[in-house]
Parts: structure tokens; C-alpha cells; sequence
């Protein structure tokens, strides 16, 4: 990679063009696709003091000339950020179309939206010439990110098409998202400070005190910036900030960026989710954390235990999403590719994360659906059979399990594993396997993938539960059931 002199740079300035031509360079070996006009096409905004590469914010300057620049130091960084970035592109996450777009999408001063604007057409109907007139309006690019190249268009049964992208590309764009609204907040506070503490321009008012000239609202013919004021100066950006984000409670540093958001370390724990999604205030606490799973992602959802209703911790959109079971109904779960991760590759960051509710970790087992998918993809894994395929035998078909009651009556609750779609249509149920039996399977497989996890569980581990306990089990015709 070549460190050659970039043109028109000025104090550490390079131009947008420049800068464009860097970025490409710098990211042409990356595991996520790049584009060129990161910062000359949409949706890049280098008017509004900002642009975002990958999950970054990279300030904008206007100079003397009145040409806009941006430091050559950020876009390096923004290129280095993203090259470490890995990639499974098999590891997709559905990003639309939806029924009802997220709440986070509905957020106006977040103008990136990318969910919204991926899943409004990313496919252009009506042939070449329609797509060309719609060009000027559709993004070109998101954050830096050529999407259009590794987006995965799925129909199945002649439904209507969904559009899905790998979950490192779906975190990039959840976290250029989160720094873009930090951005914003910190901006539009920074001018209301530099608002009330700013001095009387016109001397006819000088002469009245300082505190009623604070106090007063500002008149339509005062700058509200001095950037307005002066044009040819360099933006808000490049001056320190004047007050902390109230919005959040985040501040920015002296270079003018916003600090990530702080890792999450229990400050939830034992706590219902009925109760504390009701109080206010809640939502911004929450987007103040990191990803309590992956740890690098601004967290967006807060996770809780659906059958003991305690809250786990704020994860975020893609960690929820790899988290949630694929349900077919309501006791009938499909077991994808994706569970790999969650009972193998990252089982000890899951299976922590699982056991911050306190009815799982004192009865030392996961919820049914997660407990009927384990059983199915780690337990009853020797059972799936294999068929011949190109590159020596292939798993059979696609594995599901479902289950009869529920784990308040686990003497009558029964998980039934089978195979779908079987290519010679020879296999269907592998296994039925009590409940119980299924729960006393996954405590031994827990004390050896995660003793750490296996030792802070079981019901003579009390220690970490509520003050105000909730019922786990409800069903009394079994000895032992009652752990609360």
C-alpha cells in the first residue's frame, strides 16, 4: 500500500476528491466492498460538517478558498478500522422488506437510514432505462460501502423477493448510523451553548448586563453560527466543544469526536423487563452502552428472557437478530447454520450472556426454544444423516425440532427432532427427547465447553438473584421444581 503524497493538502487537509481516491486505495484489499464518491456522492453530506466511512465520522473543513477538505489523518484511520473488519458472507442477516421498519428508522435526524433506503427498491423494476432516471436519487453508496455487491436476493414459493447482507456489514451500517445521530446531537448542542454564551454582535446592546443577554431569544438577523457569519472560516468541527450531549450524557473530545459508548458491565441485572420498558428514560440509557455480546456495536434493543421475563443486557440489532429463534410456530423452530455460532464458535460469550437471566442460570438451562435447538444441532448432531455432494457428503436436508407442553410441565414436555426436505425423502423424525433429559444433557455439555458459566449456575447459587423474586416454575407435580 503506497504512502504517496496526496494534492491540495493544506495543515493536513486533502480535498473530497483526494480524499475519495485514498479511500479506495487504502481499502482495495478489505473484506468489505468500498466505493469511490464516499464523499462527493450521496448520501455523503460534507456540507452538514461530516461525512461517515465504514463506522466513522470524518469531519469536513471548509478552507480559505472555500474549498472542502478532510483531515487525510481521519480517512486513513476510517480505512484502517475497516480493513480489520472480517467478513462471512454466508452469515446473512434479512434486512427487508418488513411489514413495519424498525422504530429506530422513523428517526429524522439520522438522514443515513440505510434499512430504509436498502429496503424502499434495491432491486429497480422496469428495465435499464428506468434505473437510469432513478440513479440520481438512489444511494450510490452507504457509509463508504458498495452494498449493491453483496447484497443476496432471496424468493422462495413465488413470494415477493427478500434482500439480506452479511451481519459484519449489517453492524458496520448499525454503527455509522448510531456515530451519525451522536454527531448530530452533539452538533445541535454545541451551537445551543455557543447560543446562550455567545456576546451581543451589535454595540447598541453591549451596555445591558451579561445575564439578560444570555437570557434573551436570539433575532432572525444574528448569525447562530459563526460559520454562517464567516463563510470562509473552518466549520464547527474544528472548534472544541462548549457542552456535554444532553440527549445522552456522552461528551466529545477536543478533536471534536464523540466518545464510543461505554461497555456494559451488569448495571441491569436482576431487573424485570415489564417494568423497567415502562420507564422513561429507558430508551436513551440504553443507546449510551455497547453491545453487551459482540461488544463493539451501539446497542439498540434491550434483550430479555421471554420465559422468566428478566432483563439480560442492551445488545444490538444484529446480535438480537442472530439470537432469535427462526420459529415456524409457536413450538416448531428451524435449526439454520447460524446456531454453529451460538453452541460452538462464540458458545462461551452466549451462553454468559443467556445466564444473566437469574431463572435460567439457577435452574442451569436456557429457555425451551434455545434449550429444543441445542438439543437438536450439538445433542442429536451424530443422528442427522449425510448425503453424497459435490465435496464428499452433505448434511441431510434441513433440521427442525418442536416440541409438545412446556417447561412448566416438563414431566409431559417431549422435543421431537427431524429432518426436512431429505433429497431421497427417506428421513424424518431422528430423535424424541424428554425434557428433562434434554435440560440434564445440556448442564454436563455446559460444565465442559463453559465450566466458568457452569459454576456461577444452579440453584445453591443464589447469590446474584433479585431482592423481589418472580415464579420460574409454576408446575408443583414434580419434586425440586419450586427454585424460587
Amino acid at each position: 500500500m503506497s504512502e504517496r503524497v496526496m494534492p491540495s493538502r493544506t495543515d493536513g487537509l486533502i480535498t473530497l476528491g483526494a480524499a475519495d481516491a485514498l479511500w479506495v486505495e487504502m481499502t482495495a484489499g478489505s473484506a468489505v466492498p468500498t466505493a469511490s464518491g464516499a464523499f462527493t456522492r450521496p448520501p455523503a453530506h460534507p456540507r452538514a460538517g461530516y461525512v461517515l466511512l465504514g463506522g466513522h465520522v470524518v469531519a469536513t473543513v471548509r478552507t480559505s478558498g472555500g474549498q472542502w477538505s478532510v483531515p487525510e489523518a481521519e480517512v486513513r484511520r476510517a480505512a484502517a478500522e475497516l480493513n480489520a473488519v472480517r467478513m462471512d458472507r454466508q452469515d446473512l442477516v434479512r434486512i427487508g422488506p418488513f411489514r413495519a421498519a424498525p422504530g429506530q428508522e422513523r428517526d429524522e435526524e439520522t438522514p443515513l437510514r440505510w434499512r430504509r433506503r436498502l429496503t424502499e427498491e434495491p432491486r429497480e423494476p422496469g428495465g435499464p432505462e428506468r434505473a437510469a432516471r432513478r440513479e440520481a436519487v438512489r444511494p450510490y453508496h452507504l457509509a463508504g460501502i458498495d452494498w449493491r455487491r453483496i447484497l443476496v436476493e432471496r424468493t422462495r414459493d413465488g413470494t415477493r423477493p427478500t434482500w439480506w447482507l452479511p451481519r459484519a456489514v449489517v453492524r458496520l451500517l448499525d454503527a455509522a448510523e448510531h456515530a451519525e445521530t451522536r454527531w448530530v446531537r452533539a452538533a445541535r448542542t454545541r451551537r445551543a451553548s455557543a447560543a446562550a454564551t455567545e456576546p451581543p454582535s451589535r454595540p447598541r446592546q453591549a451596555p445591558e448586563p451579561s445575564h439578560h443577554s444570555q437570557a434573551r431569544p436570539r433575532h432572525a438577523t444574528e448569525p447562530s453560527h459563526p460559520q454562517q457569519a464567516h463563510p470562509r472560516q473552518a466549520p464547527e468541527p474544528s472548534h472544541p466543544p462548549q457542552a456535554p450531549d444532553t440527549d445522552d450524557g456522552r461528551t466529545t473530545n477536543p478533536e471534536g469526536r464523540i466518545a464510543p459508548p461505554r461497555p456494559y458491565n451488569g448495571e441491569l441485572t436482576g431487573q424485570l423487563y415489564s417494568v423497567l420498558s415502562r420507564k422513561p428514560g429507558t430508551s436513551r440509557r440504553m443507546a449510551g452502552w455497547a453491545c453487551a455480546v459482540c461488544r463493539t456495536a451501539p446497542a439498540a434493543v434491550l434483550d430479555h428472557c421471554h420465559e422468566h421475563g428478566y432483563v439480560r443486557a442492551p445488545v444490538c440489532q444484529s446480535c438480537n437478530t442472530q439470537e432469535r429463534p427462526d420459529h415456524l410456530y409457536s413450538n416448531d423452530i428451524r435449526v439454520a447454520n447460524r446456531y454453529t455460532r451460538l453452541f460452538h464458535t462464540d458458545a462461551d460469550h452466549w451462553l454468559r450472556h443467556w445466564h444473566r437471566c437469574p431463572g435460567c442460570r439457577a435452574r442451569t438451562t436456557l429457555p425451551l426454544p434455545h434449550l429444543a435447538a441445542w438439543t437438536a444441532h450439538t445433542a442429536c448432531r451424530s443422528l442427522r444423516p449425510t448425503h453424497p455432494a459435490s465435496r464428499g457428503r452433505a448434511p441431510c436436508g434441513v433440521l427442525r425440532v418442536s416440541w409438545t407442553g412446556s417447561q412448566n410441565a416438563p414431566r409431559s414436555c417431549l422435543l421431537t427432532v427431524a429432518v426436512d426436505f431429505c433429497p431421497s425423502g427417506e428421513h424424518r423424525v431422528l430423535a424424541r427427547v424428554p425434557y428433562r433429559e434434554a435440560a440434564e444433557r445440556f448442564r454436563v455439555w455446559l460444565a465442559e465447553t463453559a465450566p466458568a458459566v457452569a459454576a456461577a449456575a444452579g440453584p445453591d447459587r443464589l447469590d446474584g438473584l433479585p431482592a423481589e423474586i418472580r415464579p420460574v416454575i409454576a408446575d408443583t407435580s414434580g419434586e425440586g421444581l419450586a427454585l424460587f
